[in-house]
């Protein structure tokens, strides 16, 4: 078995943005939380989370992603813990070194950067952004007004602080007016990126508002093509990754281009496992007959 990565839930009752993308927003969930102080058992369900982490580390895994439906830095208590625990040789005797964290960036300000790199070990940020322009990204995130993202600024501070910076990039309508020359040349020299993903809008089939606002905003074909011969002209491919996409290095950035986030092509390796709130470790974000252990 080989894992990429492991993706770790941090547990919020809703989410700050209101994505007019998000997949999340197309699954019911009902994940018990177990992993509040108040628990009677909070021992119990202590060692059995450190267990998930100690199970992806036997299976080579190196690389934790702190994600979930909703922005991490919602639950710092939570971020707090997981710090507390990755350095607890006790209960996860291999530590994760390389800490990423899934954001928008909403609510990030220098003393939560701080915190995240210092407290929590954070090293690289994965800073989702739909639109280069901070208004319609806010209008496409659905990010209240006071929290409204200046990306140009927050990338510098990210920067400051001594974080990877990977721009995830959503790619909706707004990057239509963009050739995909222009848009590396912007990641690297206005925002100060050390790594570029961009992703394919997912759609579930199911025709849901939100697969019909991506259907009527996802980028055009013809952009997606010109990012893919841009990539394959201009740049060096480094190594296939372990769920099969290959990385690649254009202009002293690492690329990877995602048409496949809620990893549903069946492989012998997995993308990511998902270690949630129950403290249990699944394969897929909507199926809880993925479940592993």
């Amino acid at each position: 078995m080989k894992i990429q990565s492991l993706s770790i839930v941090v547990p919020n009752k809703g989410c700050v943005n209101s994505c007019k993308f998000c997949v999340a927003c197309m699954v019911e969930e009902n994940y018990e939380n177990m992993l509040h102080k108040d628990n009677l058992y909070w021992d119990l369900y202590e060692k059995d989370y450190a267990n998930r982490l100690n199970f992806a580390r036997d299976n080579g895994c190196n690389t934790v992603m702190l994600t979930g439906n909703s922005e991490p830095q919602q639950n710092r208590d939570f971020l707090k813990m997981f710090g507390s625990l990755n350095k607890n040789k006790t209960l996860v005797s291999s530590p994760f070194r390389v800490i990423e964290m899934q954001t928008t960036g909403t609510m990030l300000d220098d003393d939560y950067l701080y915190f995240l790199r210092h407290h929590v070990g954070v090293n690289t940020i994965s800073l989702s952004i739909s639109s280069f322009d901070n208004r319609k990204n806010r209008d496409y995130n659905g990010t209240a007004k006071r929290w409204e993202v200046d990306l140009k600024y927050l990338c510098t501070r990210i920067k400051q602080y001594r974080f990877n910076l990977r721009i995830s990039i959503n790619l909706t309508d707004s990057f239509d007016g963009w050739s995909a020359k222009d848009m590396f040349e912007h990641c690297k020299e206005t925002l100060g990126a050390n790594q570029i993903t961009f992703r394919v809008l997912y759609e579930s089939g199911f025709d849901t508002g939100i697969d019909n606002w991506i259907k009527n905003h996802r980028a055009k074909d013809s952009l997606i093509i010109d990012i893919q011969e841009y990539v394959k002209s201009n740049g060096i491919a480094l190594e296939k990754l372990e769920f099969g996409m290959i990385k690649y290095s254009v202009k002293e950035m690492g690329v990877v281009i995602d048409d496949d986030c809620m990893s549903k092509e069946v492989k012998d390796n997995y993308k990511y496992l998902i270690l949630r709130e129950d403290c249990k470790l699944y394969s897929k974000w909507d199926d809880k007959g993925s479940l592993i252990f």
